[in-house]
This record gives structure tokens, C-alpha cells and sequence, in this order.
């Protein structure tokens, strides 16, 4: 089985910036107006998994919980604190984890739509 997330919003090159220069996605693929849709598809090659942001004539109707979270999990410390450099000089919003956990093992940052990215060691790391 394959892994795609997938998000309605308003605001596709924000979210391809932040995406590829915070957290070092590549953009795979895009297309546009396909049954009234136009995206993108985010990720790595070759990997099983994917983010697909889509656009439309219809607005993102977002409410994102402080739970509503993609969690990110670097290769080691080093890959951990080069994402948050880039975040910082990127002006990404930091914002402390409603769950301890996250605090704990890295660090929150919102997407263009609001919704919280955790970039943190692996359970058992770090």
C-alpha cells in the first residue's frame, strides 16, 4: 500500500516554498485543470508516499486543530537542526506543541494553511 496525503488550499506556492525549502521536498509533479482541479505532488523519488496540495474555484474551508499535525522524522540531529535553520530563515511561524511529546523530541512550525509540521527524532532517538 502507498501513502498520499492530500489537502485542498489557496495558497499552492506557498506551500511548494515552504515544502521543498524547509523541509527539502521535491516537487514530482503537477497538474492543472483536471475536472476543475488543479495540484502538486511533493515528496521524494522513489519514495512510497506523497503530499498532494489541490486548488480550485470552490475556497479551502480550513479549521486545523492543534493535533492536526504531519510529523517528519530527519535521518539524525544533525539533518534535525539543519531543518530548523532553514525554518528560521525561511521566517516559518514556531509554535510550542500542544503535546509534550513533540516538544520533547524536536519542534513544531505551521504551514502556509496553518497546520502544525513536526520535524522530530524517532521514537527511541535523540
Amino acid at each position: 500500500m502507498k501513502f498520499r496525503y492530500a489537502r485542498h488550499s489557496d495558497q499552492i506556492g506557498p506551500l511548494i516554498d515552504f515544502y521543498t525549502k524547509i523541509l527539502g521536498l521535491q516537487l514530482l509533479g503537477r497538474f492543472e485543470d483536471h475536472a476543475g482541479y488543479s495540484g502538486v505532488f511533493l515528496g521524494h523519488d522513489g519514495a512510497d508516499w506523497h503530499i498532494e496540495f489541490t486548488e480550485s474555484a470552490e475556497k479551502a474551508q480550513h479549521r486545523p486543530d492543534p493535533d492536526d499535525l504531519i510529523v517528519f522524522y530527519p535521518e539524525n540531529g544533525e539533518e534535525l537542526e539543519a531543518v530548523k535553520k532553514r525554518a528560521m530563515a525561511f521566517g516559518a511561524a514556531f509554535r510550542q506543541s500542544k503535546n509534550p511529546y513533540w516538544r520533547e523530541k524536536g519542534f513544531e512550525i505551521c504551514d502556509p494553511d496553518g497546520y502544525g509540521v513536526v520535524v522530530a527524532m524517532m521514537p527511541g532517538e535523540g
